[in-house]
Parts: structure tokens; sequence; C-alpha cells
């Protein structure tokens, strides 16, 4: 019988130590340590006589196999996917607790009626799914529930129902008795998702797996787990704003940078196929501090209202508070404002908001930030109907952004009636668009022509 040791194994990055420590070497984090049973011996593995082995091909070998991707029905959250679920490919989604996981999961898996999907449950009992599905009003089509924790059983399930779509909530949960230690450990997520993986390959079933997030809002469990998947989604959110959004932050199938917004009600989570309808307040007409602007996720152009408001710092030091937008390139923003544009700002607190609760990272919303900034802090509002769309150089130039003609489609379809666009933008005709299109090259220029 091989010898048993314990070793102390990080939960957050997945690094081990011979003995507990307080604080993590490799990632930081405090208390993250967590003791593993290892079974150590010398292990000798033998190849049999009549193993067969797979041998080398060319590209001009392989078989062209098309798989069609199966439509969840959510238009959401297939263009989040690239298009649909690939048959045989892992998809992982975190989020907090109690942002709408498994009710985005279950939507999905009671309306998707012509495909057999078997969802797996072992953080909830059926009667509890049942009263979720109840207040969704949904019908259980073609899906069929299970709750249990044992990787073994499932993988038996998986074998005898031979689903389309494979659903677990949540893969922290799930645990094999080939490894000694308790259910969310690193050995038990990485061995139970590789298990998963090697049967979704082979079988080509597709399978979705929530997975928790730590206190820092990243993935629990070690790195390697975001490794072996294909795709990571990121479900996003306030509890106390109604919009949700769906990030994918990894896809071998698709795109990164595509966005799924989603508005969590009484009965589940409904999809925003206009999001500039909604993140556009039409009740701050005259008031100062408020600019609009012109933004793209992925291959959706729309438009978002920026909040600022700038005051007397209260206790001598100011203060620069941000939401939704990088506060590192707000402080740059604030510096352009005083070298290049001679407005002092050093003595005054600067808040910043993205109205809806999303979080932006176009660079294009560098002008509508600083004309918000800047309406707040001279307590004059943004002419009426006016969006913005360019990015800031540390020069106080105005540098051009990318797909300008779908910003302004974008601005001409919600009735604004001008836009702010960088002069070094070119092939823009400006009679093409029902649309004042005004041209600006600096930052000062930008203001003088808006208050003055």
């Amino acid at each position: 019988m091989s010898k048993i040791k314990t070793i102390f194994v990080c939960q957050n990055c997945g690094a081990e130590s011979p003995k507990w420590i307080g604080k993590c070497i490799s990632c930081n984090q405090w208390n993250t340590y967590v003791e593993e049973i290892v079974p150590t011996g010398n292990k000798v593995v033998s190849v049999p006589a009549n193993a067969t082995f797979n041998r080398p091909v060319t590209l001009d070998e392989i078989a062209s196999t098309h798989l069609e991707r199966i439509h969840i029905g959510m238009a959401e959250f297939d263009r989040v996917l690239g298009g649909g679920l690939v048959p045989g490919s892992l998809v992982l989604i975190g989020g907090e607790p109690g942002i709408g996981k498994s009710t985005l999961v279950l939507q999905l898996a009671l309306t998707l009626k012509e495909r057999k999907i078997l969802y797996a449950s072992g953080e909830e009992s059926l009667q509890q799914i049942k009263l979720r599905a109840q207040r969704l009003k949904l019908a259980s089509g073609g899906c069929r529930f299970l709750c249990e924790t044992s990787l073994e059983l499932l993988l038996s399930a998986l074998e005898e129902e031979k689903p389309d779509i494979f659903i677990i909530d949540s893969i922290q949960t799930i645990s094999t008795d080939l490894i000694e230690s308790s259910p969310g450990s690193v050995a038990q997520v990485r061995e139970c998702t590789s298990a998963i993986l090697r049967f979704a390959k082979k079988n080509h079933v597709a399978v979705i797996l929530i997975g928790h997030i730590n206190k820092e809002g990243n993935l629990a469990g070690p790195k390697v787990l975001e490794h072996i998947v294909d795709t990571v989604i990121q479900f996003e959110g306030d509890s106390h704003h109604q919009f949700r959004i769906l990030r994918s932050t990894k896809n071998r199938f698709g795109s990164t940078s595509e966005l799924g917004i989603f508005e969590m009600r009484q009965n589940g989570l409904t999809e925003i196929a206009n999001p500039s309808d909604h993140l556009i307040s039409r009740g701050n007409e005259g008031i100062s501090g408020t600019a609009i602007a012109a933004t793209i996720e992925g291959i959706r152009p729309f438009l978002i209202e920026i909040q600022a408001l700038v005051s007397s710092a209260a206790y001598g030091v100011p203060q620069r508070s941000s939401t939704g937008f990088d506060l590192r390139r707000l402080n740059m923003l604030l510096a352009v404002l005083e070298k290049r544009a001679g407005f002092k700002l050093i003595s005054k607190d600067v808040f910043l908001n993205v109205a809806g609760g999303l979080k932006i990272n176009d660079p294009a919303t560098d002008l509508a930030i600083l004309v918000s900034v800047l309406s707040s802090n001279l307590d004059m509002p943004v002419p009426h109907q006016t969006c913005f769309a360019g990015e800031a150089g540390l020069t106080g130039e105005i540098r051009a952004v990318n797909r300008m003609e779908q910003r302004i489609t974008e601005a001409a379809r919600l009735g604004f009636t001008r836009i702010f666009i960088p002069k070094f933008n070119k092939g823009i005709e400006t009679g093409t668009f029902p649309i004042e299109i005004i041209r600006v090259t600096t930052v000062t220029e930008v203001f003088r022509k808006l208050f003055q």
C-alpha cells in the first residue's frame, strides 16, 4: 500500500506548500491554503501488448466534418458564444452569488425544446428547481433534471441519456472518488472538469458549467480550469440594477469582444435588443454633468450616458471615484484637462459614473467623459441631442476611432441631431447621414464649439 502524505494547496491559484502559510507567495491572497491528501509511491505504468497508437497525420488526411452550432434561442447568448453552442465544447459561466446564473441556464434549458438536455444540480433539490421554473412560467419540454454530486454517477447518467446539452450547476459541487479531498478543492475541480471534457469531446456533447467566483471577482479554482474549457463567460451586474451583462473573456469559436445585455424581471431574464433605448435617460435635459457617448462592444453599436460630478474637496484631499470606467484612465484624462485645456481640477473632487451599471473599455468614450467633467465643473449643460465619439491623446488631440459609420448611424437612429467626431476619421461623407457631423482636432476646440 502506498504511503499517504498531505500538502497544502492554494484554492485561488493552485500553488502547493509543504506546510500551511497564511499568505500565498504566488497570488498574494490570504487564508487560501487547504490541506489535501496526496497518494505517493512508485507507480509503474505498463502498456498493454494489444494497445493501438494514434499515428501523426497531415491536414490533408484529416476528414472534414462540419459540426452545426446549436442555436440556443436567446439572441444575446448566441451572440456572445459566436453564433451558438459548438457540439463537444465546454462553456464556463461565472458570476457573483445571486446575479442570476442559475436562472439564465434554467431558462436556456426550458426554452430549447427541440434538443435533449440533461440538467445536473448539486446546489438545489428537484423541488427547488421546479419552484424556480414555476416562477419563470416555463414548461419542462425535453429537459431532464438530476440532483447528483458524484462524477462517476453523472458520467453513467450521460452514457444512458446521451443528451445534446449537459448543464452542471455548479462544477465546485462535483467530486470524484479518485481524489481524496473535499468537493470544490483545486484537485477535485481540475479532475472533474478534465473527465467531463474527455466525455464531451468523445461524444460531441455541448457542456455548460457554472463556476463560483472569489472575493476579487475572478473564477474560483485554479487557472487551469479556464485553460481546459473552450469558452469563459462572465455574468456581470449589480443586484441594485436591473441590467445584467454577459461578457466573453475567452472563446475558441468566436470573438471575445461581444456583449449580451439582459434585464432581470420578476419572471426571469429578458433580452435587451436595443440597449441604447434603455441606457439613456430622457429626464436629464438641461442638467450639467451628463454627456452621451457613442460606443461599440463587439459588433454592436449603442449609446450610453456618462455622468460626472465635480465639487470642491470637502476634506482637503481631492477624491477621484469611477464606476464602470477605469480609474487610472480617468486620472489621465483629468491631467489632460489640466495641462492641455487649462482647467484647474487639482483641488476638486471628481466622481464619474456610467449609467446602467455597464463597464466600458472603449477608448472612444474619452471625449464624452471630458465633456461631462467640464460641463459639471462649469455648471453648464451639454446642448440637447448631442453625442460624442473620440479618443483623447496625452497631447490634447482627438484621435481617430474605428467603425465610426456605425456609431453615427446609431446616433441618427435615436434622434440625435449632431455628433462630435475626430477630424482624422477619413472616408465619412457628411451629407450621407441625417445628422450634423462636427469634426474636431483638439480638446480645446471641442469646448469652444460647445460652450461658446
